[in-house]
């Protein structure tokens, strides 16, 4: 049971990780400070939109409209923060 809470604590991470990359991303996109014309980039474009759209769209919409600031990633680097302290300071002492 432990090694599936780590698990589960090791994916919130990587998520992370993925969403602070995707917000970097969208950044150097809107700025123009990478080629959006290279494949490569077009392709890491698509993957970071697919793996964190599903999450950041149903908090776009209960979030009301702040002009061009996008604040859905910060609430979900919140909510998952939320979760791993759940995980680690409620669930882990009761399998332990």
């Amino acid at each position: 049971m432990y090694a599936l809470l780590q698990t589960i604590d090791l994916a919130l991470s990587i998520f992370t990780w993925i969403l602070i990359g995707s917000a970097i991303f969208s950044w150097l996109y809107a700025f123009n400070v990478i080629n959006s014309g290279n494949r490569f980039v077009a392709m890491l474009g698509q993957f970071f939109y697919n793996v964190t759209e599903p999450v950041l769209r149903p908090i776009r919409r209960f979030m009301p409209d702040l002009g061009g600031i996008d604040i859905s990633p910060i609430v979900v680097l919140l909510i998952i923060f939320f979760l791993r302290s759940l995980l680690w300071t409620s669930l882990a002492p009761l399998v332990l």
